[in-house]
């Protein structure tokens, strides 16, 4: 079976593994759980799967996403997180598995949830993150190059908490691609000293929910 997803959450002490050891970590779950993943042909096969808009070590995620394949053309997809979680290192935990019905790249923008200390007020960030144009100096293989983040920011919502200010966010994915940590660079010395976000929801373009 061929062109499947699996959505599966990365929490607690598992933040801190690497892209690519969640990829060898997922074929472990698979071989373990006894059911085989579809192999690429040639002199140096590999596992078909894929891991969509890899996590930032450290980051949390409730929604991320794996496309794969299978070597059996009638395994029960209902039944393969059930199957997956007992041999899941702690802290990641198989939601559900089924066809693909869209292409990895459809995944356009990410809801995420946070708390930032040692900074400003709501208030402030509010009024900083609705302005109509944020320059950002990012560096890249070419080089320095100055993005506008403004158009790449869907909401920006902040409360002041007793433990911190509380955001909530929608931020475009890829193509372009703004992270938390650029959005807090733009604020420069008013950045907070401490920030932690978690991916809560994934969305296409027209921001319907990824699947």
């Amino acid at each position: 079976m061929d062109k499947l997803r699996l959505k599966f959450s990365k929490t607690g002490r598992a933040v801190y593994i690497s892209h690519l050891d969640l990829i060898r970590t997922m074929q472990r779950v698979f071989s373990r759980a006894g059911v085989g993943l579809k192999y690429s042909e040639g002199f140096n096969p590999h596992a078909r799967i894929s891991i969509l808009l890899p996590l930032t070590v450290g980051t949390r995620s409730l929604c991320e996403y794996m496309d794969f394949g299978l070597a059996a053309e009638d395994a029960d997809l209902a039944s393969l997180p059930a199957r997956l979680n007992p041999y899941m290192p702690e802290g990641i935990e198989a939601i559900e598995a089924y066809p693909a019905p869209s292409k990895g790249s459809e995944l356009r923008w990410l809801r995420l949830s946070g708390r930032m200390t040692g900074g400003r007020d709501a208030s402030f960030y509010r009024d900083f993150f609705s302005q109509p144009s944020i320059l950002v100096t990012r560096r890249s293989k070419k080089g320095e190059r100055v993005d506008d983040i403004a158009p790449m920011i869907g909401k920006a919502e902040f409360t002041d908490a007793p433990d911190g200010v509380h955001a909530d966010l929608i931020l475009h994915a890829q193509e372009p691609t703004l992270s938390p940590e650029v959005m807090m660079a733009a604020l420069g010395e008013e950045a907070p000293s401490y920030f932690v976000f978690t991916r809560v929801e994934a969305f296409r373009e027209d921001r319907t929910p990824f699947r």
